[in-house]
């Protein structure tokens, strides 16, 4: 059975995610999941920044085991397609039958925004009211959409993108407003998604209880947020050994990973004080969870 993007959207729901996403992060940390090291090839497609890379996700957890191949090429934002495409094998652990293959791409995406927001609940001050996003693609739109499920207190959002059209587009359809990238970085929240190779977010803009949610930058050479941001905050991963070996954020830093967020959530680890920075890769985990709620929907929806 192929599941397509249209029916995932149908069936996959934040209210639903959110609360399985935080579980399955509880999960990977107490070792209740396996999960082996991602595969990246590089694609060779193009030099530098538009060289993309095709990875390889398989986890294990519950009742199910699964695998994501996905792809993601910097330069099809030029070409008017996603820069991120996938696709989920979902199996029985009991029996190792296929239950099915559906498109990833919403999954990605949604599962992305989901941890995002979980993350958020856990590590933002109570009296966090405003929201500063740099950068303003499909990542920008999803975390908006998350993040009203779990703080609905927040009041203002400022956006900056490279792309000033783009910036505007995205205020509009947020209810936000444009902003300087100091603006925006001087947020009580501060959620980083773009696609940059260097350094976007500078501590210097930063306040002192910050939260900084580090989605973007994706893969081991690239980066969002120069050393003073990652030096001056207290660093939480979804994982540990994936944020040391795939986050350049992390890597040319130096910064060391302080708590896993499902640590923080169990309580096996304190709520840090200060400033935060929340750095997310992705796990197959998360993909995996996505994948059974579709999967668990399908199958209790009506028949045509």
């Amino acid at each position: 059975m192929y599941i397509p993007e249209a029916e995932v959207r149908g069936l996959l729901t934040y209210e639903a995610l959110i609360p399985a996403i935080r579980q399955a992060l509880i999960d990977y940390s107490a070792g209740r999941v396996e999960q082996p090291p991602r595969m990246i090839l590089r694609a060779g497609n193009a030099e530098g920044h538009d060289n993309g890379w095709f990875g390889v996700m398989p986890a294990i957890a519950g009742d199910v085991m699964g695998v994501k191949t996905v792809t993601f090429y910097p330069g099809n934002a030029g070409l008017g397609l996603h820069t991120h495409m996938a696709v989920i094998e979902l199996l029985s652990r009991a029996t190792g039958e296929p239950l099915a293959i559906m498109d990833g791409r919403l999954i990605t995406e949604m599962r992305t925004a989901a941890v995002s927001a979980v993350a958020l609940a856990a590590l933002r001050r109570p009296q966090a009211r405003s929201l500063g996003i740099l950068g303003s693609g499909v990542q920008a739109r999803a975390h908006i959409q998350a993040f009203h499920e779990v703080w609905p207190e927040a009041n203002e959002i400022r956006v900056w993108s490279r792309t000033t059209a783009h910036a505007e587009r995205l205020a509009v359809e947020a209810g936000a407003r444009v902003a300087a990238r100091e603006e925006a970085a001087a947020a009580d929240v501060v959620l980083t998604v773009t696609s940059s190779p260097s350094p976007v977010l500078e501590g210097k803009w930063l306040l002192p209880n910050a939260l900084v949610l580090a989605i973007g930058a994706t893969g081991d050479s690239l980066r969002e947020i120069d050393d003073e941001a990652m030096l001056s905050s207290y660093v939480v991963a979804e994982s540990r050994s994936c944020a040391e070996r795939e986050a350049g954020d992390v890597r040319f830093s130096g910064a060391k990973v302080q708590a896993e967020i499902g640590e923080i959530l169990s309580g096996a680890a304190p709520a840090p004080a200060g400033r935060i920075v929340f750095k997310s890769v992705g796990m197959a985990i998360e993909d995996l969870t996505a994948a059974r709620l579709v999967w668990q929907a399908l199958a209790g929806a009506p028949k045509k």
